[in-house]
C-alpha cells in the first residue's frame, strides 16, 4: 500500500473582514442567498446553525474552513447585519464584489475590506 503524505499550506496570520447591512430580513431568502454566495466564492462550509427568535428576528452563522459568516436581522427597521471574516483575501474580495451585484439595498460599515493580524496595534 502506497503512503500518501498530506499537503500542508502555511498561512500568515491575517483575517480579512467585511461588515455591511442589507435591506431584507426574510430568513429563507437570506439562508439561500448566502449559501449560494459562499459556494460561488469557493468558501468551504463546515457547519451551519440558525435561530428564530420567538417573536421576531433571525440569526445564522456559517462556520467556514476559512473562518465564519454571521447574519442578524432587525425586523423593527427591516435591516440585516452581515459580517464575514476569512483568512483568504481573494475569496473575501470576491464575496464583496458579488454582494455588490445583488438586488438589495446595501450600507457598508467600512468602504473596503479590513485586514487584521497579530502585528496590528
Amino acid at each position: 500500500m502506497e503512503h500518501i503524505t498530506p499537503q500542508h499550506k502555511s498561512v500568515t496570520a491575517h483575517i480579512y473582514s467585511l461588515r455591511l447591512w442589507i435591506k431584507t430580513i426574510e430568513p429563507e431568502y437570506l439562508k439561500e442567498t448566502f449559501d449560494k454566495l459562499l459556494s460561488s466564492t469557493e468558501f468551504h462550509v463546515l457547519n451551519f446553525s440558525e435561530y428564530f427568535f420567538p417573536v421576531q428576528g433571525y440569526t445564522a452563522i456559517w462556520l467556514l474552513a476559512e473562518s465564519h459568516l454571521a447574519i442578524h436581522t432587525f425586523p423593527q427597521n427591516g435591516w440585516c447585519y452581515i459580517e464575514l471574516s476569512g483568512c483568504n483575501k481573494d475569496k473575501t474580495n470576491l464575496f464583496r464584489e458579488q454582494v455588490g451585484l445583488m438586488d438589495f439595498e446595501i450600507k457598508w460599515e467600512t468602504p473596503e475590506m479590513t485586514e487584521s493580524s497579530p502585528g496590528d496595534s
